[in-house]
């Protein structure tokens, strides 16, 4: 008989007691050596966070002491320092739990621990699960990660370590072991483990008898989601995890109740673990997108802080950026360009990241980045109070969607899921509108209460409750815009006959996804009798058409005689030359629905404009996307901006004030840094809407550190920004609120 996921979770707690019974600690005996220096609500207090990752020969050959002053000189509140797990960095008696060579009769961890405290901050050990030592292999070869051949599996980067299994006795025996000892012995108020989850899928034998258990399956051979072994994985392995974080919670608190276990972990759209069972769990979380590489636009450490936010609500959280370069060739001794990491840093703090700055190797082998991160801390302290954000104000707001990436995306998650919201992300930067994210796990009324608009970025796998959670919102008065094959499939991928969200679109699916689509058009269309151009084609006065999308749902019209202001102009020959003509067209198929219900307005397109964006970055289709979303919206919107060059944006509400934050983007490294300058841009003008109730004292800017002038009405700010060269914060002090408002 097959046994049922319940049944699993009792066989692994069972066996999990069985495997602790040679190293669990006693809470009873527990005496920390640093008392626990946080309350149950520290996780909101830290607003600077330094990391110092030890390498194994930093024992007595750094300076310790340059260290903590620079930690004061800073204003770091908080720290994350190397404890244990590869490498232990303080005298641990825990069997087989290797000490660094360099460690001797020292406690490196506990030193700087001890200066920490005396500075007032709070600590969070860090250790490492994902590799071990010989010893290890010898003693438990059963604890070592196998590859789908069968065989154990070295470290690809260092062959005297062997990649542990994250799921196995090592995580749930070993490593809770070394957890329970570094808070008995520290107080530290947590634990951040890096690549505690795991190096891919793992085929030893307590993961193939624990997946048996769970699903009555043999472990998948293939990443294909719609493949039944492998979807059961993908759940199962998420359980498995979430199941570990909650045992090194029970443990870890056990010797410090405030403190908890904080997992590496979480992210957007393409992050494995599920953010909304994150949100639950963590009480702080730690971004770890540490520089840009590539093609990845400047703008995506903020988008981390509005993912991580979608999640965890008003909780705090950091964003981790590193001084070094992040790139595949690993240069982990390297130093980014002093511009890059103020622009890194600048567009995460905007976007609600508190600053954690990490630095491999606790010997300076490099110092250009130390007066560069000692000026943006000390900017950051002077101006905490402006930077404890309580709400965004955005209007907008764009939904990712793991589920989709993970059941409907698979292998292709990227360019099907993560693209679209790419694209979207970029034209709305573009657009100056300022905008949020939210997940679609929660698009219950508390969530979506904030936002005027969703966005659905091609949110292809959507359950029936999630879309009747999107009609709610329609029928409360949200707007949509929606694209490509949004809705067209069920939460676990599997294909509908038709959108989940048909009646909201206006449209039914014909059956057929067209593309890629070489040499389409949109054809511009005026609506007879009518005064003025669509709204949407705000821009294209001297245009008759643009560049299509390059794929394409065929769909049917529910209302067929509603007008469109763009007709496909069907994919034609692009050689020879003298073909290169579009045939007469029989009918004129719509390339957009637009549609009202009530005070709602839903905007679909057929084709995946967005994710063309990404891929083309046409002027074209910028339009496009910006003129959907203020039609959808219909409303004055927080903020405007004018002036010159490209700016990320950002609004937020404070106790006794409201900022405006504006990162200047504009570079020709933008696309493709480093960056290697600053360029400033000129004049900004804006006007802010004030909350209702509320009358500006004053306003000023915090980077420049001045007062500026400004005009009122009586629900708006007029004001001018003269330049900025790389981040600028207009805050508004609020005047003191009258009893009667109170």
């Amino acid at each position: 008989m097959r046994n049922n996921r319940r049944t699993f979770l009792k066989q692994a707690a069972g066996l999990t007691a069985v495997c602790y019974a040679g190293f669990d600690l006693d809470p009873a005996q527990a005496v920390p050596a640093v008392p626990a220096q946080a309350s149950p609500s520290w996780y909101g207090r830290p607003m600077r966070w330094i990391q110092l990752a030890f390498v194994e020969d930093d024992p007595g050959n750094y300076d310790l002491a340059f260290w903590l002053d620079y930690f004061g000189r800073i204003h770091a509140d908080a720290a994350c320092l190397s404890a244990g797990g590869v490498v232990a960095f303080y005298p641990t008696e825990i069997p087989l739990h290797y000490r660094s060579r360099w460690l001797g009769t020292r406690d490196a961890f506990g030193d700087i621990v001890a200066g920490c405290r005396k500075l007032g901050m709070n600590v969070v050990a860090r250790t490492d699960s994902h590799a071990c030592h010989q010893d290890v292999y010898d003693a438990h070869p059963d604890w070592i990660a196998v590859d789908a051949k069968g065989n154990k599996r070295r470290h690809p980067s260092d062959s005297d370590y062997w990649i542990t299994c994250a799921l196995g006795p090592y995580n749930f025996e070993f490593m809770t072991a070394v957890h329970q000892e570094i808070v008995r012995r520290y107080g530290v108020d947590g634990i951040f483990t890096n690549r505690w989850s795991g190096s891919g899928i793992c085929y030893c034998q307590h993961c193939q008898d624990n997946f048996k258990a769970f699903s009555g399956l043999d472990l998948p051979r293939t990443t294909d989601p719609q493949d039944r072994a492998r979807r059961q994985y993908l759940v199962w392995n998420q359980e498995r995890l979430f199941e570990l974080w909650r045992l090194w919670n029970e443990k870890i608190r056990a010797f410090n109740p405030n403190a908890s276990f904080i997992a590496n972990a979480g992210g957007g759209a393409l992050s494995p673990l599920d953010m909304k069972t994150i949100g639950e769990l963590a009480p702080t979380l730690f971004a770890d997108r540490q520089g840009r590489s590539g093609l990845m636009a400047p703008w995506a450490n903020g988008k981390n802080g509005k993912e991580y936010r979608a999640a965890m609500g008003g909780k705090a959280i950091a964003g981790i950026v590193s001084v070094g370069l992040e790139e595949k060739y690993r240069w982990k001794d390297s130093v980014q360009s002093p511009s890059e990491i103020r622009l890194w840093m600048a567009d995460g703090i905007a976007q609600g990241l508190r600053p954690w700055c990490t630095k491999f190797n606790a010997k300076l082998i490099d110092r250009r980045w130390l007066p560069v991160l000692e000026e943006i801390y000390q900017w950051h302290h002077a101006n905490e109070a402006y930077l404890r954000n309580e709400k965004p104000l955005a209007r907008v707001a764009i939904v990712y969607s793991q589920q989709s990436a993970s059941f409907y995306g698979g292998d292709n998650a990227r360019a099907l899921v993560e693209d679209p919201a790419l694209g979207f992300y970029q034209a709305l930067i573009e657009a100056r509108i300022p905008f949020e994210m939210v997940h679609d796990r929660l698009l219950d009324p508390a969530h979506l209460a904030p936002f005027r608009t969703l966005i659905l970025p091609n949110i292809a796998a959507l359950s029936d409750a999630q879309c009747a959670q999107v009609r709610d919102f329609v029928g409360n008065g949200g707007s949509i815009v929606a694209t490509f094959e949004t809705s067209l499939y069920d939460e676990w991928g599997v294909p509908r006959k038709d959108f989940g969200l048909a009646d909201i679109f206006g449209v039914a699916f014909a059956g057929k996804v067209q593309g890629p689509m070489l040499n389409s058009y949109l054809s511009l269309q005026h609506e007879p009798g009518a005064a003025a151009p669509h709204p949407l084609l705000d821009g294209f006065d001297d245009a008759t058409r643009i560049v299509n999308a390059a794929n394409q749902v065929d769909v049917t019209p529910l209302n067929k005689g509603a007008f469109s202001p763009l007709t496909i102009v069907p994919t034609y020959p692009d050689l020879p030359m003298e073909a290169v003509f579009p045939p007469p067209l029989a009918a004129h198929t719509p390339g957009v629905f637009l549609s009202t219900h009530g005070d709602a307005r839903v905007v679909y397109f057929p084709g995946d404009i967005d994710r063309t964006f990404w891929e083309i970055l046409g002027v074209d289709h910028a339009k496009l996307l910006r003129n959907a979303v203020l039609w959808a919206t219909n409303e004055i919107p927080p903020v405007t901006v004018n002036g010159p060059g490209v700016l990320d944006l950002a609004v937020w509400r404070q106790k006794n004030s409201m900022t405006v934050h504006l990162v200047n983007l504009t570079n020709p490294m933008m696309m493709k840094g480093p960056i290697r300058e600053l360029i400033p841009i000129g004049e900004q003008r804006l006007r802010i809407g004030i909350p209702d109730g509320r009358t500006v004292r004053e306003a000023k800017l915090l980077v420049a550190g001045k007062t500026i002038p400004f005009r009122t009405d009586e629900v708006s700010i007029a004001l001018e920004v003269p330049s900025i060269a790389l981040h600028e914060v207009v805050a508004l002090d609020f005047a003191a609120e009258s009893p009667s408002s109170i």
